[in-house]
């Protein structure tokens, strides 16, 4: 079985994983693989905002059902905690559409959104249309910018390129998951 097979079989679930963890950079690589012909580009792009949106929902409900565990003290004694809070507090309705945009908002703010009392629905509406817009967009960059970013990277859709590409990004993001945890628990 070649390695396009096995991401054509599989590919799609990796995805929504990889835009549920690591966000933007899942995001525009499933372009390239979109502009690539080895998925479709309104699956790769329906996988990554449904990726996207699982994850918030997750860490609102986290937030929401679970405010005294330790974790979430622990996220809420951040300055981006307070700082979300803070942001929402102004417009709720646009921060909690907007914060997935802005570097270092992603993760803490759906757990601050969800210490709030904004009713769970109107989070899950604003959440579905915030991640199908934040999905479309960073797929399509990775899809109209593939050619380039192929070019960059060399010759990705052989089977060894494209293995090699994806083990530098999953290197790349679990070295930056291990820093950020250590930088977490230290500030």
């Amino acid at each position: 079985m070649s390695l396009e097979t096995l991401i054509a079989e599989y590919g799609l679930p990796a995805i929504c994983l990889a835009a549920g963890i690591e966000g933007e950079t899942a995001a525009v690589l499933a372009g390239v693989i979109a502009h690539g012909g080895t998925l479709p580009f309104s699956q790769v792009a329906a996988a990554v905002a449904l990726g996207s949106f699982v994850a918030d929902q997750i860490f609102f409900l986290g937030g929401r059902y679970f405010r005294d565990a330790g974790w979430i003290r622990r996220v809420s004694a951040k300055p981006f905690f307070a700082r979300a809070l803070a942001e929402f507090d102004k417009r709720p309705v646009l921060f909690t559409f907007g914060f997935r945009f802005v570097y270092g908002f992603r993760t803490v703010s759906p757990i601050a959104i969800g210490t709030t009392r904004l009713p769970a629905l109107r989070f899950l509406l604003i959440n579905a249309v915030a991640a199908a817009t934040w999905a479309l967009l960073f797929v399509s960059a990775g899809y109209w910018f593939g050619h380039g970013i192929e070019a960059l990277f060399g010759r990705l859709k052989s089977e060894h390129g494209l293995l090699a590409g994806l083990v530098v990004a999953g290197s790349v993001a679990l070295g930056l998951a291990v820093w950020m945890r250590r930088r977490w628990r230290k500030g």
